[in-house]
């Protein structure tokens, strides 16, 4: 949004140093449940593997959804456009790249790495996979949609934690970051289009 109350210069350093907070708010979390929030990071090229191919089918319906014209939908689309567009589009994809991987690992710290067995501690397995991610899918409430978008994406990840027999935070760490910084190319793209687009008919007046 144009008028929005974050300077475009100072989004980008804002954006990172909120993302980044959320592991200091992981960690406080984690010391209150008695839940290291680092006990499941592994490094393992099966991992690697699983989160890049768990981000295909994310990111192809992120694609579909720029084609579908239901109203929420081009809410959804409308408001990501124009709060990441003004804000990110002089920018470059080593930028994208960057926000994208503090926010998979912050995020995915706090919500699979803190948030899910705390729950699963005190619930179980199946509850705590859907409460954590009611709460993942209200932080992220744009708009009503995309809460419950949010949500079921926070579930996937969820499910992504324990995939290939073994609980490892990295694969939807990965899953997490390379969609978001795919997203981010998107809708900066699609911002530039309508700048372009903007000048092209200005010019013609």
């Amino acid at each position: 949004m144009e008028n929005s109350p974050i300077k475009p210069d100072n989004f980008f350093k804002t954006a990172c140093y909120f993302e980044g907070s959320l592991i200091f708010v992981a960690v406080v979390l984690g010391w209150m449940a008695d839940i290291d929030p680092f006990e499941n990071i592994h490094f393992s090229e099966n991992a690697v593997f699983f989160g890049l191919l768990g981000t295909i089918p994310l990111f192809l319906i992120f694609l579909a959804m720029e084609h579908i014209q239901h109203t929420s939908v081009k809410k959804i689309r409308q408001v990501l456009i124009e709060t990441l567009g003004p804000n990110m589009h002089r920018y470059n994809w080593a930028d994208f790249f960057i926000l994208a991987a503090i926010a998979g690992i912050s995020e995915e710290i706090l919500f699979r790495g803190v948030l899910q067995p705390w729950m699963e501690n005190s619930w179980g397995m199946t509850a705590g996979l859907i409460g954590s991610n009611i709460i993942f899918g209200l932080v992220h409430a744009v708009t009503p949609l995309y809460a419950v978008l949010a949500m079921s994406v926070g579930i996937y990840l969820g499910i992504f934690l324990d995939y290939g027999g073994e609980r490892n935070l990295l694969t939807p760490i990965v899953i997490h970051a390379v969609y978001d910084f795919l997203a981010f190319m998107a809708i900066i793209k699609s911002y530039r289009k309508t700048l372009k687009k903007a000048e092209q008919d200005s010019s013609e007046q």
